[in-house]
């Protein structure tokens, strides 16, 4: 998953029309650490039909103020630099979620494109 570092290289990947899901997390989130050892394989998974961006919210505060990212480790999909669909929540998200989560994001990007 590339780690993007800037607002203006967040604004280029989710430009991109394969959607985009940005992940956001940070160092000293346990919740984001829990989802380290699965995601390189669900990224694997659906690198065919996703492009994968992680953020550290505390590198780019600002954009996340934005998009008004409160929990972390958030999802949010987006094509053309628009979004499509985000997952947040309290709890801890497991990677049945997770893949659930971008198996909406491929419906939903497909339903706006017909």
């Amino acid at each position: 998953m590339e780690q993007v570092k800037s607002e203006q290289v967040f604004e280029e990947k989710i430009a991109s029309a394969k959607p985009t899901v940005a992940v956001f997390k940070t160092t000293w989130c346990k919740d984001c650490h829990f989802i380290d050892p699965f995601m390189p394989e669900v990224v694997e998974a659906y690198k065919d039909r996703l492009n994968f961006i992680q953020l550290d919210r505390d590198e780019v505060p600002d954009l996340c103020e934005k998009l008004n990212i409160l929990g972390i480790p958030s999802f949010i999909a987006f094509r053309e630099g628009k979004e499509l669909i985000r997952f947040v929540s309290k709890l801890r998200k497991t990677r049945d979620e997770i893949e659930q989560f971008l198996d909406r994001s491929l419906e939903v990007a497909d339903a706006l494109q017909k």
